[in-house]
C-alpha cells in the first residue's frame, strides 16, 4: 500500500524521481560514472555555498556523522545537544572511542552561543558537532551565532548536521566557516534513503591526516583521493546518483531563491492552521524549523487513533511525535517537493476527521 508521507523524513518521492533511478547502471570505475559525477558536482557545491570538496557516501548521514568524529576527534569532542538526535551522536561519539561531553539543552531550546563560548573557552576540545535542525523538536539553532563563536577558536573543528535543512534555506558553508557539513538525500531532496554528502575543509582534511583509527569506509584522506579521480572510494548506490542528477536539474529549474519561498511558505501554512485551531508550536517560533513544524499536543488529540484514520481514508501520514515527546507532539513535515496546495489537500484531510478525535 502505498502513502503520501508528510513524516520529517523519507519524504515523499516524485515519479520522476523514481524513473530517474531506473536507468541502466554502469561501472563505478568507468567515463560514465565519472561523467556522472562530474554533471552533479557543481550544483551540489553550489547548493553548500562551498569551494570545498563534496564528497559521495552510500550511507544513511549517520554514517558520515560517526565517519567525522573518527576523522577529526584527536583530543576531546563537545557535543551540542537538544533533541534526539543531538543527544545521540554524543553516545555515538563515545562508542567510537572518544572523549566527549554534552553541552545539553532543553529538548525545543535552541544551541545557545553563550554557553557554547564558555564551554569551548576551557580550551578541552578540538572538535565540536552540532545539528542544525534538530528534527525531533522541530527547532533550528542560529547557525551563524553559533559559527561566529566556533571561529574564534582555531584548533576546533566544527561538525554541522544540516540533514533536515540542507537546500530547504540557505547554509553557506564557506562564509560560515563550517568545517565538516553534513547531509543526506532522504529529507529536503525528495530521493530515497541511502546516499548522504559532505563538504569537508582543508582544516579538517589536515587533521584527518593526523588522526589514527579512521577506518577505511569514512576516511576523509580516502573520500578525497577519489573525489580528484571523480569517483568513490567503494561501489557507491548508482541508482541514487541518477536520482541525485534529476533532483538537480529540478532544483536550478525551479531557482533556488525560489525553492527557498516555496518552503518558507509551506511552513507558514501550517503554523497558521495550527494556530487558528489554538495549537501551540513545541519550541519558541523564532527558532521553529522551515522544513518541518513540531506542534504540542496542547488540545488533547488521540494521535495514534487520528493517524490511522488518515491513513486509512486518505492514504497520508504525518507523525505522531519522536521519542520522549511521543503523543506529547506532532510533526508535519514541509519539505521538498511540496507546494502550499499539496499541503493544503493534507491539511483539509485532518480537519475532515479532526473533531472525531480531540479526547
Amino acid at each position: 500500500m502505498s502513502y503520501k508521507l508528510f513524516i520529517p523524513g523519507p519524504i515523499a518521492v516524485s515519479d520522476k524521481t523514481y524513473k530517474a533511478m531506473a536507468t541502466p547502471i554502469f561501472g563505478h570505475r568507468s567515463k560514465d560514472f565519472t561523467a556522472l559525477v562530474e554533471d552533479c558536482m557543481p550544483r551540489l557545491k553550489q547548493l553548500f555555498y562551498t569551494k570545498d570538496p563534496v564528497y559521495l557516501s552510500t550511507s544513511s548521514s549517520w554514517g558520515i556523522m560517526e565517519g567525522a568524529i573518527r576523522n577529526v576527534v584527536n583530543k576531546r569532542v563537545l557535543n551540542c545537544c537538544n533533541g534526539s538526535f543531538s543527544d545521540k551522536w554524543f553516545d555515538v561519539s563515545k562508542r567510537c572511542g572518544k572523549e566527549a561531553d554534552a553541552l545539553t539543552f532543553e529538548w525545543g531550546k535552541p544551541v545557545d552561543p553563550e554557553a557554547l563560548d564558555k564551554a569551548l573557552s576551557s580550551g578541552k576540545y578540538d572538535a565540536v558537532t552540532i545539528i542544525h535542525n534538530e528534527t525531533s523538536t522541530g527547532t533550528m539553532s542560529d547557525i551563524s551565532a553559533l559559527m561566529e563563536v566556533l571561529r574564534k577558536y582555531e584548533d576546533v573543528i566544527s561538525i554541522v548536521d544540516t540533514v533536515s535543512s540542507f537546500s530547504a534555506l540557505p547554509i553557506k558553508k564557506d562564509e560560515l566557516g563550517i568545517d565538516v557539513m553534513v547531509t543526506g538525500c532522504q529529507k529536503a531532496l525528495a530521493i530515497p534513503p541511502g546516499l548522504s554528502f559532505l563538504a569537508v575543509s582543508q582544516r579538517a582534511l589536515d587533521r584527518s591526516a593526523k588522526t589514527e583509527g579512521r577506518g577505511y569506509y569514512f576516511d576523509f584522506l580516502e573520500f578525497q583521493k577519489n573525489m580528484e579521480k571523480s569517483m568513490t572510494p567503494s561501489t557507491p548506490v548508482i541508482p541514487l546518483i541518477f536520482a541525485l542528477r534529476s533532483k538537480l536539474d529540478d532544483i536550478f529549474e525551479e531557482g533556488i531563491e525560489n525553492r527557498y519561498a516555496r518552503h518558507r511558505a509551506n511552513n507558514k501554512l501550517v503554523r497558521e492552521w495550527a494556530y487558528a485551531k489554538g495549537i501551540e508550536l513545541f519550541p519558541e517560533e523564532k527558532y521553529g524549523s522551515v522544513t518541518l513544524n513540531c506542534f504540542k499536543n496542547n488540545i488533547g488529540i488521540d494521535l495514534p487513533k487520528l493517524l490511522d484514520e488518515l491513513k486509512r481514508r486518505f492514504k497520508m501520514v504525518f507523525d505522531g511525535g519522536y521519542g520522549k515527546l511521543k503523543g506529547q507532539t506532532f510533526r508535519i513535515s514541509n519539505m521538498g517537493d511540496e507546494t502550499p496546495e499539496t499541503m493544503g489537500e493534507l491539511l483539509a484531510n485532518i480537519d475532515a476527521i479532526l473533531p472525531e478525535f480531540i479526547k
